[in-house]
C-alpha cells in the first residue's frame, strides 16, 4: 500500500489532537455532557490542558481568575 503525502499521519504535528479523544470524565459523560453543550465544552477545554506547556498554564490561571472573581465579589457584597 502506497502512502500519499497529503494523507494525515498519526505523528503529524499539524494534526488536531482534540478531535481524536475526548477529555471529559466518565461521570460527566454519564450525566449527558459532551463538547456540544457549554458545560461539557468547558470540561473538554480544562481536561485538554497540559501543565507542561506555559501557554496552557496561563489559560488555566485566567480561567481560575475568571471564575473566582465573581464569587469573591459576591461574598464581599454579602459581608457589607
Amino acid at each position: 500500500m502506497e502512502r500519499r503525502d497529503d494523507e494525515p499521519r498519526d505523528d503529524d504535528e499539524g494534526a488536531v489532537a482534540w478531535t481524536q479523544a475526548e477529555h471529559i470524565p466518565a461521570d460527566a459523560r454519564r450525566m449527558g455532557l459532551s463538547r456540544s453543550v457549554p458545560d461539557g465544552a468547558l470540561l473538554e477545554l480544562a481536561g485538554s490542558l497540559d501543565s507542561g506547556k506555559r501557554s496552557h498554564r496561563i489559560v488555566a490561571w485566567v480561567l481560575l481568575f475568571a471564575f473566582a472573581v465573581p464569587v469573591l465579589l459576591s461574598l464581599l457584597s454579602l459581608l457589607r
